[in-house]
């Protein structure tokens, strides 16, 4: 992991995804804040909370976090993925890029891509 600190509100993000944290997972998101997962997007509090019941919570998404980059008020976090979800297509050491937004200590955006190399 880098030298930067995860915001509190991310740690907090973080360890409540690690521990399967419905409640505590959507605590952390502002009440229309929005998130961008494969492409997908989910507006607003409900929405997100669906989406963690059945993809994060329900699929027992891990994060190990392997860099964390603060970028113009952003930070941005690489972190390893592991958990029950369908694993066929992808490799197998699954790094995640995303970009969180803070506002007001709430998460107010997320994006999570799974990059590739520029080059």
């Amino acid at each position: 992991m880098s030298e930067t600190a995860l915001l509190p509100i991310l740690a907090e993000h973080i360890r409540a995804v690690n521990t399967f944290d419905e409640d505590a997972i959507a605590a952390t998101f502002a009440e229309d804040a929005f998130v961008n997962d494969v492409r997908r997007e989910f507006r607003g509090r409900a929405a997100i909370r669906r989406w963690l019941a059945k993809e994060i919570v329900g699929d027992k998404v891990t994060l190990e976090v392997l860099e964390v980059v603060d970028h113009y008020g952003d930070q941005i976090v690489r972190a390893r993925y592991d958990g029950e979800y369908d694993k066929t297509t992808l490799p197998g050491d699954l790094i995640m890029t995303s970009y969180f937004t803070v506002c007001d200590d709430t998460i107010t955006s997320l994006i999570i891509v799974r990059n590739e190399p520029a080059y």
